[in-house]
């Protein structure tokens, strides 16, 4: 007989140096010495974000003021079945100190150099890789060595994630492009991802961004170490957790000037559709850089650009 989830409210407490904390698990609990993220079940009656604030309190002596809901994973262990609700908490006072026998460390998600953890927190370090802004290519827009100054210009400033997206150029013009721009990437330690083309892809190295329709008629998951999709209801959300990609595009949010007219989703509904996701969530469709703050307390990771990501 199957057993109802056990709900669990779990911090991402984030330096600004990208750092994060994680916890041991004190002797006497199941996989003691295993780490993990601070937190603690919800008592009865209890929203995850109170129990994460109440735990944080009682296990590091830190006051929570800023925390966004982030991801919720499930996970079946042989002791108990979790159901994890992730939080960024980026804003707290009180300087963390383990208040009940655990060991904490600060570490970074590319090289969390504490071992073992737990095997529920795979896909949150790999989440934890991904930047906060998502730039999509406009060399069509703003020509080719417009926009190859541009992306120079916006790896130097930090720009970490990137999309090629051009749909108007014949293949081999789009594949010499997008090695000029794996190159520079490669340089600055930036993530490439190709549109549509998971075959390009493959043959420079770099990830792949699913369109919707090609989310919803793949059997398995393309065999790249990244894998992003585009999104725009319920459905394909689903499909994209199922298909098992590390990252999701939803929207569009707000009107576009690309798309007049069109029909966008708005905060409310947005953040609707992402509540309890299991895979980062990017927002996107007439945002710039001052949406980060309202698409994080919507839900989501981070947000998705391309006329505002070169402005």
């Amino acid at each position: 007989m199957m057993t109802e989830r056990v709900a669990v409210a779990a911090a991402v407490i984030e330096r600004p140096d990208g750092a994060f904390l994680m916890a041991s698990r004190p002797s006497g609990k199941a996989y003691a010495g295993w780490w993990e993220f601070p937190g603690g079940k919800l008592e009865p009656g209890e929203t995850a974000r109170h129990a994460l604030k109440r735990e944080l309190e009682e296990e590091l002596g830190i006051r929570v003021h800023t925390a966004y809901p982030w991801l919720t994973r499930d996970y079946d262990y042989e002791h108990a079945r979790v159901r994890l609700h992730f939080f960024r908490v980026v804003d707290w006072s009180g300087e963390p100190h383990p208040h009940e026998g655990q060991a904490i460390a600060w570490v970074q998600a590319g090289r969390p150099e504490v071992s073992p953890i737990l095997p529920a927190n795979g896909p949150v370090l790999k989440g934890l890789a991904l930047p906060l802004v998502y730039a999509i290519s406009a060399a069509a827009e703003l020509g080719r060595a417009r926009f190859l100054a541009r992306l120079e210009s916006a790896l130097e400033a930090g720009l970490r994630l990137l999309q090629l997206r051009e749909k108007t150029l014949p293949y081999e013009d789009l594949a010499k492009l997008a090695q000029e721009v794996d190159a520079r990437c490669r340089e600055y330690g930036a993530r490439l991802l190709i549109n549509g083309d998971a075959a390009l892809a493959a043959r420079i190295g770099a990830g792949v961004h699913l369109t919707a329709a090609q989310l919803m008629r793949l059997e398995c998951r393309p065999d790249l170490p990244w894998v992003g999709a585009s999104c725009h209801d319920a459905t394909e959300l689903a499909r994209a957790v199922a298909l098992g990609v590390d990252f999701v595009v939803l929207g569009p949010v707000l009107p576009t000037a690309s798309h007049p007219g069109a029909p966008s989703l708005g905060w409310a509904r947005f953040a609707e559709l992402v509540a309890g996701s299991a895979v980062p969530v990017y927002a996107l469709g007439g945002l710039t850089r001052t949406d980060l703050i309202p698409a994080r307390q919507a839900g989501a990771h981070g947000i998705a650009m391309k006329s505002g990501a070169w402005s």
